[in-house]
């Protein structure tokens, strides 16, 4: 070696030294100023989220992984099973403590008296140590059964491997074997040992876990489809203080930076409509890129329309935002627009980009969810005429594992386990479950009575035949599918009052194993009556002694019985001319419930979400749609008196109280008046909470009910108040549906746009499919700072689930945005 070579080799050395020096920097975990530990592409969460209070475990609690951007594990906890189920036993949380550079969560299982806490601290090699601290031993009733899991999202690991010092394989993609039953049938053991490293060949999920305890490795989905992956250990018995340590090695990659992600609308935009895409950025990023918009010729070429850096808006959630707006571009045809290299899918400008957005949620989606109905399309049969059985009278005092209670009466004629006869019409399938909820029933019942009302879509793709129990989709029977969907629902809220003389919380099986049920709904009962006579195999084709038929809950609630009569007397003036009969009965019995309200003190049974909403709301529905039926003065003194409510409540009432303007004296409207331009001053601060220009809620559901009620709203004051309330808070409404929203640029409405939601929570979600023209809650913002929506995994619920009342209040949204698009002076040459 020459000494010229020196200097350069010590450069070398120096040069090493530091890059590992920063590479050590960077691949170290540092708890933040948001309490959750950090290094470059991997996030650890330490009970920054809690278990759903509603749905038990919903899959958002505990020690959670986030890697290069995808949150992939979760529900590091003390649990009782191996691979708990949704309804299995959860600890109650006590506190978080942060301290230093750990973070310690306390919990309690009060079934047993069992305190133990969990912390998550840094180590001293760039891994994170998880502790499980007991001030006494576990108990005697849990020894053997208590222990430490975490859960990994199987669509993470889907064609990767894991291995432990002695063995190694492959994540399954659908499980085998046989099916695990607590206390029954172990679990099959995928692996175990001291090290297990789950995809060792992937860097973006490679996750190392080391403990003097064995370490197991199962796979949930022998028990339910939800289930996941879960490694475990243990909790060794008749020990206290520090009983379990893992060391968790998350890997990261330094420098780290998420791709960019361009919110827009996948359905397109109005000529004259304001076009404003959102580009999501890392927080890291310190430069803009250019983004242009380009127009795709019928040849392939992509022409250059605007091409300009976008304006930084600023920090929401744990990424920060900008702008570009393209509203000045006008021509019609097919664009895309592309940030460095992400490039969007093509979306149309064109003047009539809504009129058939709704089509696949009218054609499809709503008469998919209806129950006691054979739904056909074409070679495939969606389900068979399910619940014909309905329904048996629950027991008094009972309450139910899904919201559902009775409180200390029936208050009905029938006993406890009777057949209660005439339910088994009507209605759609609450969710994706097969539930008749009453307070969605009434809801969709409205939604779709006001958008016939407004838009009068004659729309015609469906047969319905009653007397069959059948429905052939893509098949038009000569009658407005619009009007055939507001009779199904309203023969399930009829048949109610038909039956026992007011409303009921809903109908829903009794029995958490036909709860979970997958599939057609019609192989959820035998469709016959149960006889307790008979024995389970016997029948004599009316009465079976199978028990599978679903319960009525019918504690006298005084808010369902409003919000049923509004439904009721709602269709009462869209089934005119249609259904008179029907329609008849339907005002007539909106009209004997009021004054039967009226003639005594409500009753105020109230529990989870299926008695109703706030009593005033659920009373001022009532007199708004019953004022409009009739013109009755009675009602208009009811609108009067809820003043203080409407005031007090406005953001949430106004809808109602704007549909009562034509019919209210001018004192009343310019109250209202007042009213929306306090809210409009209001609504321009929610505005500027994030770059959407929506409200997005942060609960344990996502909030695109909400982003579609605040546009119906801004549509209705708009409609009375042009001057006041602009029409871009409806188009921003759905558009951020279509794609303009946090996290991605999917349409959250199953088949509208070119990529929307294919694997969703319906009655299809075991299948990873979708049904078109469902709506999904949309983003979940989970604390401190993640928005989520998994397109990967249809069983998160709160993200992914399709519910029949967004779909009506979907259809009516959809028509507004074009409806004013046709008529608003704004949107005129």
């Amino acid at each position: 070696m020459t000494v010229r070579m020196l200097p350069l080799l010590r450069n070398v050395i120096i040069g090493i030294s530091t890059l590992a020096s920063t590479l050590s920097v960077a691949d170290d975990f540092s708890l933040t100023d948001k309490q959750y530990f950090h290094k470059d592409g991997a996030d650890v969460l330490a009970f920054s989220n809690w278990y759903n209070g509603l749905f038990s475990d919903s899959k958002i609690s505990g020690v959670e992984v986030i890697q290069q951007g995808e949150r992939t594990v979760t529900n590091g906890d003390i649990r009782i099973h191996a691979t708990p189920e949704q309804w299995d036993l959860i600890p109650a949380f006590i506190r978080r403590e942060v301290n230093g550079n750990s973070i310690e969560s306390f919990m309690h299982y009060s079934d047993f008296n069992f305190n133990y806490s969990i912390k998550v601290s840094q180590a001293n090699n760039g891994k994170l140590n998880i502790t499980v601290n007991l001030p006494k031993a576990v108990p005697q009733a849990l020894a053997g059964k208590a222990g430490f899991n975490l859960e990994f999202l199987p669509a993470a690991y889907f064609e990767k491997a894991f291995i432990t010092e002695s063995q190694n394989g492959q994540f399954p993609l659908y499980p085998s074997g046989n099916k695990e039953q607590n206390g029954k049938v172990a679990p099959a053991l995928l692996a175990s040992g001291h090290q297990l490293t789950l995809a060792p060949a992937d860097p973006k999920h490679r996750i190392q876990i080391t403990s003097s305890e064995t370490i197991s490795l199962y796979d949930g989905r022998s028990k339910a489809q939800n289930g996941w992956f879960v490694a475990r250990s243990l909790l060794p018995t008749g020990k206290t203080g520090e009983v379990l340590k893992w060391q968790l090695d998350v890997t990261g990659q330094p420098n780290w930076q998420r791709e960019p992600v361009i919110a827009h609308s996948q359905v397109g935009y109005h000529p004259k409509q304001k076009k404003v895409a959102v580009v999501e950025l890392d927080s890291t990023v310190s430069t803009y890129q250019e983004i242009t918009l380009l127009k795709v010729s019928a040849s392939g070429d992509k022409q250059k329309v605007v091409e300009q850096t976008p304006s930084k808006w600023g920090n929401y959630t744990r990424y920060q935002y900008a702008k570009f707006d393209f509203s000045n571009v006008t021509e019609p045809g097919l664009y895309q627009l592309q940030y460095g290299d992400t490039l969007t899918a093509p979306f149309r400008i064109a003047s009539d980009i809504f009129s058939n957005v709704w089509h696949p949620t009218l054609d499809m989606y709503m008469p998919i969810q209806m129950d006691h109905m054979l739904i056909n399309e074409a070679y495939r049969v969606w389900h068979g005429a399910s619940h014909l059985d309905d329904a048996l009278q629950a027991p008094a005092n009972h309450e139910h594992f899904d919201l559902y209670a009775m409180g200390p009466t029936t208050d009905t004629q029938f006993k406890a386990g009777e057949h209660i006869p005439g339910l088994n019409i009507g209605g759609w399938y609450d969710a994706g479950d097969y539930d008749i909820r009453t307070q969605t029933q009434y809801g969709t019942v409205l939604d779709l009575v006001h958008s016939w009302e407004q838009f009068s879509p004659e729309r015609d793709s469906t047969t319905v035949d009653y007397s069959r129990k059948y429905v052939d989709l893509h098949v038009p029977d000569g009658k407005p599918d619009l009007l055939q969907q507001i009779e199904h629902g309203t023969l399930a809220l009829i048949a109610q009052f038909r039956a026992v003389g007011h409303a009921i919380h809903g109908i829903i099986v009794p029995d958490i194993s036909q709860y979970t049920h997958l599939g057609d709904g019609l192989t959820m009962t035998d469709n016959l009556i149960y006889d307790s006579s008979m024995s389970e195999l016997e029948t004599d084709g009316f009465h079976s002694g199978k028990f599978d038929d679903r319960w009525a809950f019918t504690t006298k609630s005084s808010a369902l019985n409003y919000g049923s009569l509004a439904a009721l007397s709602a269709a009462s003036r869209a089934l005119k001319g249609y259904n008179n009969k029907l329609a008849k009965e339907c005002i007539d019995t909106a009209i004997k419930v009021w004054q039967d309200e009226q003639s005594h003190a409500p009753n105020t049974y109230h529990y989870g979400n299926t008695t109703g909403g706030p009593l005033y709301a659920e009373k001022l529905k009532a007199a708004t749609e019953l004022l409009i039926s009739t013109g009755d003065s009675q009602y208009q003194q009811a609108i009067r008196d809820s003043l203080p409510d409407i005031k007090a409540h406005f953001d949430y009432l106004a809808i109602w109280a704007l549909r009562a303007i034509p019919l209210m004296d001018n004192g009343f409207k310019q109250q209202i008046r007042e009213l929306v331009k306090t809210n409009q001053t209001q609504r321009k601060e929610l505005d500027k909470a994030n770059p959407f220009g929506v409200v997005i809620t942060e609960g344990g559901w996502a909030g695109n009910g909400t982003v579609m009620r605040q546009a119906i709203t801004s549509y209705y004051m708009h409609q009375v108040f042009p001057d006041l309330v602009d029409t871009d808070q409806v188009m921003r409404g759905l558009n951020y549906l279509f794609g303009t929203h946090p996290d991605s640029d999917i349409s959250f409405v199953s088949a509208v746009g070119a990529k929307s939601k294919k694997v969703a929570y319906g009655m299809n979600r075991a299948d990873f499919s979708f049904i078109p023209g469902g709506i999904v809650p949309g983003v979940l913002i989970l604390k401190p700072d993640f928005p989520e929506n998994k397109e990967n995994w249809p069983f998160f619920w709160g993200q992914n689930e399709y519910v029949v009342n967004m779909g009506a209040s979907y259809i009516f949204l959809a028509h507004a945005a074009q409806h004013l698009l046709d008529t608003d002076p704004a949107y005129k040459n």
